[in-house]
């Protein structure tokens, strides 16, 4: 559900992508697989790898998908720790929305975990934050702490996210929420609202909830052959820089045009200022620690290509482009950077029963990764549950 699809520091340079473009030899292995709807990846304080599934929706109440149909609410979602060529469910029966085949859901969207060890999980939406009412379920549009990953479904609500939008709809255009990714930075909880087109804080205790940055409308030429028309941002991925600024990446709008997403650095009155451009649906960031971003494309030849091939960019600090695997991600949605130099992604992030989690193994001389920073994205029923549609 996207859009009704038819359905660094004051002197950063900025970054126009396509210098010096290459590819890069990569080596994949599966790690994790049979996920529903895998989304946002990080690691724990434990060194596991932690992914968040959307879940397969369910029969309980439905309302309206965007791209016709219906989607019904089912407590299906989870999040799956990977350690030790093991992968386990740890915690079970968080909300979940989907089609009737399980498809497109959206539910838990994001994890990360603070200074203690203790993990959170963004829960979206994708719909007007009334829908919740037919839905019976106030958990979507959430922020949640988890408060036990030994196994069950138990935790306590931080923040209404989307209650917010409800409120306050910080960018002036629909009312849509779907939270979508998150960072912890201290006690402060960051969260892009891909619905909301902006960027949430809010303290861990739940305090100061507050919009950050808001990302406006771009007028985009028509693949309808009329005048221009607006599309929105759908910023989906948010991620910590070398320099300590929040980054966000967006998957734009319809008629998600190849080479208008952007990368944006937050700068210090709290606006986003274009930091690299030239990507096609973002849906995911994360910077190493020798300043290379890196970006997850969802569909590197456009949503609306049809083709669910993605990519995965790593672009240096001189703005040199590498490819470093496009071919066998499918609809890919989320991406974290490991110590041991290795890369993870959620691919065939959309589908029930077939998702999985990839390790990426690249030559030496290009990796050295470990960590710096986490950026965990997503989207949300088939592509991001952006439900504000393209032609309202």
């Amino acid at each position: 559900m996207l859009k009704k699809l038819l359905m660094i520091a004051a002197g950063t340079t900025f970054i126009t992508l396509g210098i010096g473009e290459a590819s890069q030899a990569a080596t994949f292995n599966v790690l994790a697989s049979g996920l529903n709807n895998p989304r946002g990846l990080n690691f724990g304080s434990d060194g596991a790898l932690y992914v968040t599934e959307a879940g397969t929706g369910g029969a309980g109440s439905c309302i309206p998908s965007p791209e016709g149909g219906t989607v019904c609410y089912g407590a299906t979602g989870a999040v799956t720790r990977i350690q030790n060529g093991i992968q386990q469910r740890v915690v079970t029966g968080l909300p979940s929305i989907a089609s009737a085949n399980g498809s497109g859901a959206t539910g838990a969207q994001d994890i990360a975990f603070d200074a203690t060890g203790k993990p959170y999980v963004v829960v979206g939406l994708g719909a007007n934050p009334s829908q919740r009412d037919i839905l019976g379920v106030p958990d979507f549009g959430q922020l949640l702490a988890i408060n036990d990953l030994n196994g069950g479904a138990s935790w306590t609500k931080v923040a209404d996210l989307a209650g917010y939008e409800a409120l306050n709809n910080p960018d002036g255009t629909n009312v849509d929420s779907n939270p979508y990714s998150l960072l912890i930075q201290g006690n402060t909880a960051f969260v892009v609202d891909a619905g909301a087109n902006d960027l949430l804080r809010v303290g861990l205790d739940g305090s100061n909830l507050a919009v950050q940055s808001v990302f406006p409308e771009r007028f985009v030429p028509s693949p309808f052959g009329s005048p221009d028309i607006p599309m929105e941002s759908v910023p989906n991925a948010i991620a910590s820089g070398p320099d300590g600024a929040l980054y966000v990446g967006e998957l734009t709008g319809f008629p998600f045009p190849q080479g208008a997403a952007r990368v944006y650095r937050i700068d210090s009155n709290n606006q986003p200022q274009v930091y690299a451009d030239g990507f096609t649906n973002i849906i995911d960031i994360a910077f190493d620690n020798q300043g290379s971003l890196y970006v997850l494309e969802y569909a590197a030849n456009s949503i609306l290509s049809g083709d669910p091939t993605g990519a995965l960019i790593r672009v240096a600090p001189d703005g040199t482009r590498t490819t470093i695997a496009s071919q066998g991600l499918i609809s890919p949605t989320g991406l974290a950077l490991g110590s041991n130099g290795d890369i993870y992604v959620s691919n065939r992030g959309f589908n029930a029963g077939e998702g999985q989690v990839l390790q990426i193994s690249v030559p030496e001389s290009t990796s050295n990764l470990s960590l710096l920073a986490f950026g965990v994205v997503g989207a949300g029923s088939l592509l991001l549950q952006k439900q504000k549609s393209a032609s309202s």
